[in-house]
């Protein structure tokens, strides 16, 4: 009997292997997970990177630019102060270009005096406004014993002016408060065809008194989602696709208000919180914005680098 010549096994099990590898590069990545990558890798260049850190109670955000510079704007609280220079560390960043401390309240300027010492500064932003903390006064201490110079931070101040990305303080307008949120540092950063606005712990007197454009496709929203900031008004103003808000676990303030929550809400915004949430990026190429939440670094910190109690 003549026996039928059998065609070669090989090329079947490549065209499997290759339909295979196409299904599953075509799924969604998983939401919650991310890994930290290089600063000098490819994959961040032309990118507005925005790290929202998860230190608890309080507010710290490090911004690395498209032309390679970097910003933080505050620095949470005393013992978080190590856990950010460690983070900074792991993303190989040798300089803060521009430091901003938004107000001088403990858990946005306390880790602050930790990452002075313990990094090359640039230009040192703060509102003018007096305050008589331990906290303000160590603050003061480590910029001082580095040579810095502090510049206002008010109204109308630009921090960075380079064609398609640009950096103005649209906030604090006025001066005379007698409640120290209202002197934030509010930064409206705006990169080709996105921005994002920075509110510190502004509340509602200094939304009011805002006048300069604060649309923007991400808002880091004020004073921890208090129902003493984001009125009804000034989120219609800004109208983001995206709020985040930094907040510690069942903190005993009750950040964020519900009321807080449900105006975000109805404006459509899409909510993030670090208590939820964890450390959370979102980055912009001038056009689109991605969201990852849980991204590892801060967890991570080196203990033997937190101040001593």
């Amino acid at each position: 009997m003549r026996r039928m010549k059998q065609r070669p096994f090989w090329p079947l099990m490549i065209l499997i292997i290759l339909a295979v590898a196409a299904v599953v590069s075509m799924q969604p990545q998983k939401r919650g997970t991310a890994s930290l990558t290089p600063s000098n890798s490819p994959e961040r260049r032309n990118q507005l990177t925005v790290y929202y850190l998860d230190v608890g109670q309080g507010d710290s955000e490090f911004i690395e630019l498209p032309d390679g510079r970097s910003m933080l704007i505050d620095a949470g609280n005393p013992e978080n102060g190590g856990q950010i220079a460690r983070f900074l560390d792991t993303q190989s960043i040798k300089k803060i270009d521009y430091l901003v401390a938004t107000h001088p309240h403990a858990d946005h300027i306390g880790g602050m005096p930790q990452v002075v010492q313990s990094i090359d500064i640039g230009s040192v932003y703060m509102p003018k406004v007096s305050a008589t903390s331990r906290t303000f006064e160590n603050l003061l201490s480590s910029i001082q014993k580095k040579g810095l110079q502090i510049q206002t931070a008010r109204a109308g101040v630009t921090l960075l002016d380079r064609g398609d990305l640009k950096a103005v303080l649209v906030a604090p307008v006025g001066s005379g408060y007698n409640d120290l949120n209202q002197y934030s540092a509010v930064i409206k950063l705006s990169y080709d065809n996105t921005s994002f606005l920075f509110m510190g712990d502004a509340g509602a007197q200094s939304e009011k008194e805002i006048t300069a454009d604060v649309h923007a496709d991400v808002l880091k929203v004020g004073h921890h989602g208090s129902d003493t900031a984001s009125t009804e008004a000034f989120l219609k103003r800004v109208s983001p696709r995206y709020a985040v808000i930094e907040v510690g676990k069942d903190n005993s303030y009750g950040h964020p208000a519900e009321s807080t929550l449900k105006k975000l809400r109805r404006i459509g915004a899409e909510i993030y919180r670090t208590d939820e949430d964890g450390t959370i990026k979102i980055q912009s190429d001038g056009n689109n914005i991605t969201v990852e939440e849980h991204v590892p670094g801060m967890e991570e910190a080196d203990a033997s680098m937190r101040p001593a109690a």
